[in-house]
Parts: structure tokens; sequence; C-alpha cells
């Protein structure tokens, strides 16, 4: 076949896979978006946070669920594509005219390292500024305090284990209390008071930061720990209670410097690492320096000075300095504090002996930086699903083509709770030390390559187009190679 007439199948077989990853993308997206609105939207509504706030954070939300469906749709694209093309003849038109099996595959698994790249630059930079924005705005909604959703007949807390409030009865339209008991431990333990009131109005300060409680025809009930023996009572007509920091307004954080392993780059992650490899090492050094020196006092011997760190190694590599750069470029920062270098560690006038805290505190610096290089694989590791989903997908619909929406439905979740619960349980092994972080997030991956690969080769084998299978024949293999292995 000319090679025209091969760019024009590449095209084609390209063209038929825009829809169907689209519909499934989107349709995987929203799916989990409204697992994920049916999660919080109850706990934002009750805050009594505007409109366009809960909206921000499902918004805010989408490109972690993205990072997720994405190898997910790439899976469904291809076993949909391929199954139809081979329910319609067409992968036997394709065999007919002289097309191989690796010309099919190859435009496939291109487009699927394209999507595979995009993924990358999406889990490395979009994805850590929206979890960065994410975390600052749910730590905000979490201050934020609805103090007039108090509910009647109920010990409200209103100052987190310093003041409670209970009303009878509360009228939201004019913020009357009927029948009103305090509890105010802020003094305590040194001091407890108990106020009862017949009635009371509640209002914020102008700038909605503190509230006053007038309370009418009441008594306050007052025990001193220095005088147990003591109880007071005084009664009044008209009592004014100011409870600070008390605010039903949201205040959004500009900028925090602070930033957790979901919210930092490749390269940033990995600049962690070598600081808490870094670490790791000076705590080495100094447990044999401690050793060598005490070894040296015992025998009447100068103890020389301890060695020094070297902080050529934390410094990030030209790969991570070029990719910043442009970064930088495209898609710039909001302009945060400057951080300084770190100080150096300060270096005891005592030199201790080695002992369990050098040993726990090496182990800390261990575990740390084995957490932060379980996430920069972790990322690589969920782009690289595309490419491997592809490559499995290609002979499963190849070797079923007649198996409809069953064969890309139960393929599909298969393959992705498989995938999903190695990815859950490596994280957790990587970062508990058990197994290297490599292996704890591409051992999925590397999994379906292997079973892609050796379909490919079965495919070959039989000519390139197998047998015109249908979902019942998944099960008939199935059922044949479980058979085979009992025998």
């Amino acid at each position: 076949m000319a090679r025209p007439s091969m760019r024009i199948l590449s095209k084609y077989l390209l063209r038929q896979h825009v829809a169907p990853l689209a519909f499934a993308l989107g349709g995987l997206t929203a799916f989990l978006m409204i697992q994920q609105i049916a999660k919080q939207f109850g706990s934002l509504v009750g805050k009594g946070l505007p409109w366009s706030v809960i909206f921000e954070v499902f918004v805010l939300s989408i490109p972690f669920i993205v990072a997720m469906t994405l190898p997910m749709a790439v899976l469904v694209a291809v076993l949909h594509t391929f199954t139809h093309l081979g329910a319609d003849n067409e992968i036997t038109a394709m065999k007919a005219g002289g097309v191989s099996l690796a010309r099919m595959v190859a435009p496939v698994l291109g487009g699927a390292a394209l999507v595979t790249l995009v993924s990358l630059v999406w889990n490395d930079q979009v994805l850590p500024r929206t979890n960065h924005r994410l975390a600052m705005l749910q730590r905000d909604i979490t201050r934020k305090k609805p103090s007039f959703s108090l509910k009647e007949q109920v010990i409200n807390e209103v100052v987190s284990g310093q003041f409670f409030l209970r009303a009878a009865r509360i009228d939201p339209a004019t913020n009357r209390l009927r029948d009103v008991t305090i509890y105010d431990l802020g003094d305590a333990p040194e001091r407890r008071r108990i106020i009862v009131a017949d009635s009371g109005q509640m209002a914020y300060t102008p700038r909605g930061t503190d509230l006053y409680l007038t309370l009418l025809d009441g008594e306050i009930q007052e025990v001193k720990r220095t005088e147990p023996g003591q109880f007071n009572r005084t009664f009044f007509r008209t009592n004014r209670i100011k409870v600070a920091n008390i605010s039903d307004t949201l205040t959004r954080t500009q900028a925090d410097p602070y930033r957790g392993d979901r919210e930092l780059s490749i390269c940033e992650l990995a600049q962690q690492v070598r600081v808490a490899k870094r670490d790791e090492a000076r705590v080495h050094v100094e447990m044999r320096a401690a050793v060598a020196a005490d070894l040296r006092r015992l025998a009447g011997l100068p103890v020389p000075p301890v060695p020094q760190d070297s902080e050529s190694n934390s410094q990030p590599g030209l790969v991570c300095r070029m990719w910043g750069g442009l970064i930088a470029w495209l898609a710039p920062r909001e302009a945060e504090a400057a951080q300084g270098p770190p100080p150096p560690p300060t270096r005891p006038i005592v030199t201790p002996g080695a002992g369990l805290g050098e040993d726990v505190s090496a182990r800390g610096d261990r575990q740390r930086a084995a957490t932060y290089a379980v996430e920069v694989h972790k990322k690589l590791a969920i782009a690289g699903a595309c490419f491997a989903f592809a490559l499995l997908g290609i002979p499963l619909a190849l070797r079923f083509p007649r198996g409809g929406a069953g064969l890309v439905i139960g393929t599909s979740v298969t393959v992705f709770a498989i995938y999903y619960i190695g990815l859950i349980a490596g994280e957790d092994l990587g970062d508990r030390l058990i197994v290297s972080p490599f292996l704890a997030m591409w051992i999925p991956n590397l999994l379906f390559v292997l079973l892609g690969l050796a379909g490919l080769w079965v495919m070959r084998r039989e000519g390139g187009g197998g047998r015109a299978g249908d979902w019942s024949d998944v099960r008939d293999t199935l059922l044949g190679w479980l058979r085979r292995r009992r025998a």
C-alpha cells in the first residue's frame, strides 16, 4: 500500500478514537463529580457559604478527578473503537488490503503516548496548583463559624471548649433568644461561670468579627477554684457579653507558603527527596562522629571537629532547572513570600553519644524521602497508565471483536479496580518503606504492559485478527485457562 494511504489510515484510526475518548472522559468525570457533590454538598451548605464559593470548591476538584479518569477514558475508547471496527469487518478489510497488525497498532499507541505526555503535564503543573488552592479554601471554610445557625434546645459550642450556649427558643429573623443558659469555661479551671437569663439578643459588630449577647433578667453563678467553699450569685437586669473572634464571614487566604506533597510539582518533590536524604546522611555522619569521639576520649586522644554538611547534593538538577524556567515563563505562579535557604543545624556544645534517638531521626528522614519519592512516581505512573491501558485494550478488542458493550464495561471495570487497588496498596507499602517507591507505583503498569505485549504476540501468531469472538468467548477462554491450571 502506498505511503499516502498509510497516512490516511492512521488519521482514520485516530479520528475513530476522538469521540469515544471525549465521551468516556466526560461521562466518567461527571459520574465521579456527582459522587463528590453528594459527599460534600450538605456540609458546605450547612456552613452558610455563598454559592460562588461552593461552586469554586467543586471546580477546583475537577483537575484531580480528570487525572484519575483520563487513563480510564483511554481504555474505554480503545476497547470501543476496536470492537466497533471488528464488528463492522473493517479489521478484516484492512488485513485483506495488506495492513499488518503492527501498522494498525502504531498510530493508536502513538496517540496514547501523546495523551500520556498531556497527562504528565497535567499531573505535574495543573494538579498541584489547584490542589493548593483547594487546600487553602478548605482551611478557610473550616475556620468559618456560622454562629447564627444555633439550634434550639441544644447546647451549642460557640467557642471551642470555652463558650457554650443553650436557648429554648431562637428567632432567626430578629436573633431574639428565650430561656438562655450560657456555660463560660474561658477561665477554667480557675473559674467556672453559668449565666442564666430570661431572654437575650444576638448581634455582630460592624466588621462581623465579634458577637455581642445582650441578656435580660438573669443571674450569674460562679465558683472559683481558690475558694471552693464559696458560691457566688449575681443578679442582673441587663448583662452584655462580648464573644471575640466569632465570624460568620469567609476570610480568604491570599497566599500560603506551606504545600503538602500533593501540592508540589515533580521537581519540587525531587528537591524534597534530596533534602530528606541529605538530612539522613547528616544523621549517619553525626552518629559515626559521636562513636569515634567517644572512643578517642576513652583513649585520651584529641577529638576532631564534627565535619560540616555539604549543600551541593540538595540543588535541583539541570532538567528541573530548565523545565522550571519554561513553566515559569508559560504559566507563572502567584507571587509568594521568598523562602531563604534553611539555616544550618545547630551544633550542640556537648556532643552526645550515638543512640536510639539518632536512629529514629534517620529513619524519619528516610521515610520522609520515601513519601515524596512515592508521590513523584505516582504522578509518572498515572500518566503512564494511559499508554499501558491502550496497549492492553488493543489485543483484547481484536481477540473479541463482537464483545460489544459487555466487553467494554466488564473489562474496564475489572482493569480499573485492579489498577487503583494496586495503586493505593503500593502507595501505602512505599510510604512504610516495605517496597521501593518505583516498584510500589509501577507494578500495575508493568503488569498491564506485559499482558498487552503478550496479547499482541498471540494475535500476531494467529494472523493479526484472531477469531471473531463475542462476550461468551471471554468466559470460555477464562474457563479453559482455569481448567489447564488445575490439570
